[in-house]
């Protein structure tokens, strides 16, 4: 059986789906895993033990060593894509009582401040350069639920103690430092991401009920476009103004699997969030699968609109300038 391959067909299928599973067992078996013992261990209490594990794995992934126009770049994406995502949520939150036609702040924040970062790599190293791929040094720093609680608790949204967002960004840290001292550990725990996120996914649905699929399911398709569309132009603007060619921004426009563990983080820290967490829960997995599917369109679109205009400056270099090389035929051998 094939089950793994299946999966992975699945836009953020090692997210999606155990996060489903998880949901399924929660609304119409309830009790099933409820036994006690390591049983009980993977289902919702084990959440924060799990999650604990991710943001570790997801701070070894940070590096110091980057050059300075790889972190200039990668930090004007991320201010652009957390900039716009901010605005748009506080506008929500303030003028119109943190509801955007079934769409919350905390959902609107999340799906559209992280980006999908495997997404991105592997975006950018298909049609980008290495320096294209770089940039998501910086932009690893929207990991996880802390920059969300800063955000929150900054704008008097959220009464969270420093404690509370402290414990969320020493795993963090502690996989940062490691990561840095040793590349050893670096390539373990990074490479070993994929293990975590799974059974955090599972987890997670645990907590969740499928009867607010129905709620949440189209709204979630909805802010899906609206971070492709809004964070995609804001990204691919600040990577165009910062010397680059826009294809890193255009792929910094989707919204991370693991941002549906966000939420329930929050919910977690300040219990105020709990009524709306699982909804906010379901949107924001919708616009992961949804940008999973568009995001790779809009960056293909961006890298052809670069080729274009590469190859029309080809065109109308200065006269007299050496003329490009034929290109040579396929399977001829290279020029030495």
């Amino acid at each position: 059986m094939k089950i793994l391959k299946a999966i992975n067909k699945v836009p953020g299928g090692l997210m999606v789906v155990p996060l489903f599973l998880g949901m399924a067992i929660n609304t119409f078996t309830p009790n099933l895993l409820k036994i006690g013992g390591f049983t009980e261990a993977l289902s919702g209490v084990g959440y924060p033990t799990v999650l604990g594990m991710f943001l570790f794995t997801a701070g070894t992934k940070m590096t110091l060593r980057t050059a300075p126009r790889m972190l200039k770049r990668g930090f004007g994406i991320l201010v652009a894509k957390v900039g716009i995502a901010t605005t748009i949520a506080l506008s929500v939150a303030y003028f119109l009582g943190g509801d955007l036609f079934g769409l919350s702040t905390l959902a609107l924040l999340v799906a559209m401040s992280d980006t999908n970062g495997g997404m991105f790599l592997a975006l950018t190293s298909a049609m980008g350069d290495k320096e294209d791929a770089g940039t998501y040094v910086p932009q690893s720093i929207e990991t996880g639920p802390f920059l969300t609680m800063i955000i929150l608790v900054g704008a008097g949204l959220a009464n969270i103690p420093w404690m509370t967002m402290v414990s969320v960004i020493a795993p963090i840290m502690a996989g940062a430092i490691l990561a840095n001292l040793d590349e050893d550990l670096r390539e373990f725990f990074g490479s070993h991401e994929p293990i975590i996120v799974p059974f955090m996914a599972f987890t997670l649905g645990q907590n969740i009920n499928l009867m607010n699929v129905v709620n949440g399911g189209l709204l979630g398709v909805v802010l899906g476009l609206m971070t492709l569309v809004i964070t995609g132009l804001c990204c691919i603007a600040a990577d165009k103004l910062l010397g680059g060619s826009g294809i890193a921004g255009a792929a910094a426009s989707s919204t991370a699997g693991n941002s549906a563990a966000v939420p329930k983080a929050v919910a977690m820290a300040d219990p105020t969030y709990a009524a709306i967490a699982p909804i906010a829960t379901i949107q924001v997995a919708a616009s992961v699968i949804v940008t999973a599917v568009l995001t790779p369109i809009l960056t293909s679109w961006m890298y052809n609109r670069v080729q274009k205009q590469r190859a029309a400056a080809g065109r109308t270099a200065t006269p007299g300038a050496a003329p490009a090389a034929t290109p040579a035929p396929a399977g001829a051998a290279p020029a030495e």
